[in-house]
């Protein structure tokens, strides 16, 4: 894996200001491989506004809240849009074709708005019981971002000829898939038993996620990565509130 990838991973997933020198499919593969970095850096950052927050006296709260407005201006909203569009296409009726229409037109119907209102509500929730350990954030992040990598592994077709999902569907090989998650499942540990339970119970949902795709679109598309990095990030989150 080159550099061009990391930086492809950082323009592509982030608003930070990195160019991309080569934006190509082999560059565009190598950028999901990276994606739990990036996640690492963007969970940082919230990480660093939730410390600040709380240092000034925020209310726990309303400190969840802007950390979340923060986490989804950064990201360009990406993630919380594919988390829209894939919950009303698992919401509407007919064949896989309907349900990648209605994901394709990117209205919001009320299975998204729900579900928008539950994951963002409860990574604030969650945020405002950590405010004692920011740093969780970060963890939460990278397992969100690892979500590309386990959803885009061998075996895992696009459900659409064209697109992101086309692009780096299958295009990652098991080995690094397990890496990841292996090192994401010990450095987890390290801090405890509730943050490797919060990376098992991530995994759990991503399969499941997954294999639900599969059978309702034929495989996943770009929408389908950002709603798997939401769903990441609000079980790591929301199991470590639970914990403390």
């Amino acid at each position: 894996m080159s550099l061009d990838g990391l930086r492809l991973a950082v323009s592509w997933l982030s608003v930070l200001p990195v160019p991309a020198r080569r934006v190509v499919d082999s560059t565009c593969r190598q950028a999901i491989s990276f994606a739990p970095l990036v996640g690492a850096l963007i969970g940082g950052i919230g990480a660093l506004v939730l410390w600040g927050l709380t240092a000034l006296g925020a209310p726990p709260l309303l400190a969840g809240l802007l950390v979340v407005a923060v986490l989804v201006l950064v990201t360009r909203g990406m993630h919380v849009d594919g988390l829209a569009d894939t919950v009303d296409g698992l919401g509407c009726y007919g064949p896989p074709e309907r349900a990648l229409a209605v994901m394709r037109d990117g209205g919001a119907g009320p299975f998204a708005v729900v579900a928008l209102v539950l994951v963002l509500g409860v990574q604030a929730a969650s945020l405002a019981a950590l405010t004692h350990d920011p740093l969780v954030l970060v963890l939460a992040c990278a397992v969100g971002r690892a979500g590309f990598v386990l959803c885009c592994r061998e075996g895992v077709p696009a459900a659409r000829a064209e697109g992101m999902g086309a692009l780096v569907a299958g295009s990652q090989p098991t080995w690094l898939v397990a890496a990841w998650w292996l090192a994401l499942f010990a450095v987890s540990f390290a801090a405890g038993w509730p943050a490797a339970l919060s990376v098992l119970l991530a995994a759990a949902a991503l399969l499941a996620l997954t294999r639900h795709v599969r059978r309702r679109f034929g495989g996943i598309t770009g929408d389908v990565l950002g709603a798997a990095s939401e769903l990441a990030t609000t079980t790591v989150l929301a199991t470590a509130a639970v914990a403390a």
